[in-house]
């Protein structure tokens, strides 16, 4: 019952009387009437009779009789779906930078919201949290207009030994600040991919080609990464720079044969070089224990020869003391001791000069003999 008279009761505003009526005549010069009943008292709660009300209201609207009221009608529908237009509802993740009249306004979040519609505010909606990627080198017009050069594979770039290498790399990245990558940079992904290239020249241009190629290409990506970051930040994009990882990095195909035989040389180079190392380990080793034997020996020598003289020295020393204390006895047991010494390893004959007689005895012989025996 109330929703009828809440129906009942609309002021029908501006477009004027309703179907049939005229000049203030009729049915009371501005209402409708229910079907079923007068103006202002509705009967039963029917919903049918209620929808039937509506359809027939709408068709004396639009049936012709009264264009001017069709035409605000048509009006305020539009007005209202121009209102409706600025509702908009943002993903987890995303932001949008509102613009007032070409003009920074605001940023919002995640959930439902709503801008004044157009022309009045516009709305940038950005994915912060999606990873983008960018890929240079390869046979694409991209590469062909942003690159100096380009191989068949990759571009090319000047090494830091002035060898030419053929890369391909992506660089990956997203939106860090909103505002700044709206405002401050045209192009963004264009932006990215041109000093993402300049900072991998700069980088190869300080590096070998032989680091480039094999265990250099670490440093070369994360170097590339903090140079493109620098600048970038430098820009104020708003842009930050996750990873740079290096698809291909090979001689150009000009050069392949003349980079293979290159690579050989080097090859037997290492293998010499191994060679040459092995060698010297062996060979190292040994001469250092003969130095050392050497060194011992000679220090042991030296010892016992100074622990002898020292010996012979004390013995002199006492000798000597012996010596001022008797001299005839000491310097005949000298002389005993020193014939003895002499005379230890020698054959001897002993004569006996007061007999006259010399007689003479192979001694020797007879000892010899016995000895046999």
């Amino acid at each position: 019952m109330s929703s009828k008279t809440i129906i009942h009761n609309v002021d029908p505003g501006p477009w004027g009387k309703p179907k049939g009526s005229g000049g203030g005549s009729g049915n009371g010069g501005g209402g409708w009437t229910p079907k079923g009943g007068p103006k202002g008292s509705p009967q039963g709660n029917d919903m049918e009779d209620l929808l039937r009300d509506l359809k027939q209201h709408f068709n004396n609207l639009f049936g012709g009789h009264n264009n001017n009221r069709g035409l605000i009608v048509a009006f305020i529908v539009f007005f209202l779906l121009w209102l409706a237009s600025g509702i908009y509802q943002l993903q987890p993740g995303e932001q949008s930078v509102v613009l007032r009249f070409g003009k920074f306004d605001r940023i919002a979040t995640s959930g439902l919201h709503y801008h004044l519609p157009t022309p009045f505010e516009s709305v940038n909606v950005i994915n912060s949290e999606a990873i983008r990627m960018e890929t240079l080198g390869g046979d694409t017009m991209a590469s062909r207009n942003l690159s100096l050069g380009t191989g068949d594979e990759g571009i090319l770039m000047l090494t830091g030994d002035e060898n030419i290498i053929n890369l391909s790399f992506n660089v990956q990245w997203k939106v860090r600040d909103a505002k700044a990558f709206v405002f401050n940079i045209p192009d963004p992904e264009q932006t990215v991919r041109a000093v993402t290239e300049s900072a991998m020249r700069e980088i190869i241009g300080r590096t070998t080609i032989e680091s480039a190629l094999t265990e250099g290409k670490s440093k070369v990506q994360e170097d590339t990464r903090k140079l493109t970051q620098d600048t970038l930040d430098n820009y104020k994009a708003g842009i930050q720079i996750l990873q740079v990882n290096l698809l291909d990095a090979s001689f150009p195909q000009a050069v392949v044969d003349a980079a293979r035989d290159v690579q050989a040389a080097r090859a037997d180079q290492e293998r010499a070089r191994n060679e040459a190392e092995a060698y010297s380990n062996d060979i190292l080793p040994r001469a250092r224990g003969q130095a050392t034997r050497i060194i011992q020996e000679a220090e042991a020598y030296k010892q016992e020869v100074v622990a002898k003289a020292e010996g012979d020295a004390a013995r002199f020393i006492s000798v000597y003391d012996q010596y001022k204390q008797a001299q005839d006895v000491t310097r005949k047991r000298i002389y005993l001791e020193t014939m003895e010494k002499i005379l230890a390893g020698t054959n001897k004959i002993i004569l006996d000069s007061k007999s006259g007689v010399v007689p003479y005895l192979p001694l020797p012989e007879v000892k010899n003999h016995k000895e046999e025996q």
